[in-house]
């Protein structure tokens, strides 16, 4: 008896398996990753992972909802590069702010999509006191801005006998985002950087459509009216690797090791060695960590490599020279500073690798 209702729940299955598969075409699945802060290595990662994650889930789109003042070049420039070269159609819904590196990442997007009120562009490269950048800068955005404005190609018009190619988004404007040099008629006179309203980027090409929220984006504009949205929930590894890999924190992290060499060659066994050993292994572990669970490969392959720098070779050195010497008390003075910083780069290793690993959230429908 129970082998035949067995046998008869598996026909059931095996009928209505096509149904449940036609039906989960039905209902097609938008992928939303946000960019709501600074560009830079952190939400390059939120964008990489999420691209990666949305092809292994077979998502139909993937749409950027964004609102940022601007950041990184380096890291927009990822961002836009992998956008264009997405399987996935990408596009963006701009919330607010679309300014400076958030401009060229959502240039490189399929489609433009903007909420009344939010402005694209104002490009121009400047350092972290607002001064615009050497031209040298400015004329690589400006290149930049242009190839992904034509990656995007050129429309064909036909009127009576001639043909007329348009581009989709006009370089020129791009351009005249960034260099306020450009001059555009009817739009823009030089001595301004150009920046657009959702209605003006709308009129000139650079805006598909005004909506107030994603929904109506995927609804009125891509057609999707039945669909399921997962939404990338960024990890703690996401927002540790950013900060790792931020130039200043890795600069800081350079003077401090300097720093600790230079003191424990000049004055052994102070304190400020062990110390500045322990504030530079801690990241430093904390980064090897991270490859290796990244890259499922032994955290030892990665440790050993990068804290070579910080091992008291200098120490080490004068301990033995003057104990070979017979100066017997500055080799005691050496070696103990050895042992300190050797401790606490003991001691920074132990505590991050004693911490674990919190699971990470799953995404939400």
């Amino acid at each position: 008896m129970k082998k035949n209702l067995g046998l008869f729940l598996a026909i059931i299955l095996v009928q209505i398996a096509p149904f449940i598969s036609a039906a989960d075409t039905l209902h097609p699945l938008i992928y939303k990753i946000d960019i709501k802060k600074e560009i830079s290595n952190t939400t390059r990662l939120y964008l990489s992972n999420g691209l990666a994650e949305a092809y292994a889930l077979g998502a139909d789109a993937v749409l950027i909802h964004m609102n940022t003042y601007g950041g990184q070049v380096d890291a927009a420039d990822s961002m836009r590069t992998a956008i264009l070269y997405n399987p996935i159609p990408v596009y963006v819904f701009i919330d607010n702010n679309a300014a400076s590196a958030g401009a060229l990442i959502s240039i490189a997007c399929k489609k433009i999509y903007m909420r009344k009120g939010a402005n694209i562009g104002a490009a121009t490269v400047v350092n972290p006191t607002g001064e615009a950048m050497p031209d040298k800068y400015q004329s690589y955005m400006r290149s930049m801005m242009r190839s992904t404005a034509e990656a995007h190609g050129q429309d064909t018009i036909v009127q009576k006998n001639d043909t007329l190619y348009k581009w989709k988004r006009d370089p020129l404007i791009a351009e005249a985002m960034v260099d306020e040099r450009v001059a555009i008629p009817n739009l823009i006179d030089t001595g301004k950087v150009l920046t657009f309203t959702a209605q003006e980027a709308q009129k000139w090409g650079y805006c598909d459509g005004i909506a107030e929220n994603p929904d109506e984006v995927i609804t009125q504009y891509l057609g999707y009216k039945d669909y399921k949205m997962k939404s990338y929930i960024p990890s703690w590894q996401d927002d540790l690797k950013g900060f790792l890999m931020n130039p200043i924190f890795q600069s800081i992290l350079i003077i401090i090791i300097i720093g600790g060499i230079y003191f424990e060659m000049q004055t052994p066994g102070l304190g400020f060695p062990s110390a500045a050993s322990l504030l530079a292994v801690i990241p430093l572990t904390l980064l090897t960590r991270l490859f290796a669970i990244t890259l499922k490969m032994p955290v030892t392959v990665f440790l050993l490599s990068g804290i070579f720098p910080l091992v008291p070779g200098a120490g080490i050195y004068y301990t033995a020279y003057y104990f070979i010497q017979g100066n017997n008390a500055l080799a005691l003075s050496n070696g103990i500073s050895t042992f300190k910083v050797a401790v606490a780069l003991a001691i920074g290793i132990t505590l991050v690798l004693s911490v674990p690993i919190p699971k990470r959230h799953q995404n939400k429908v």
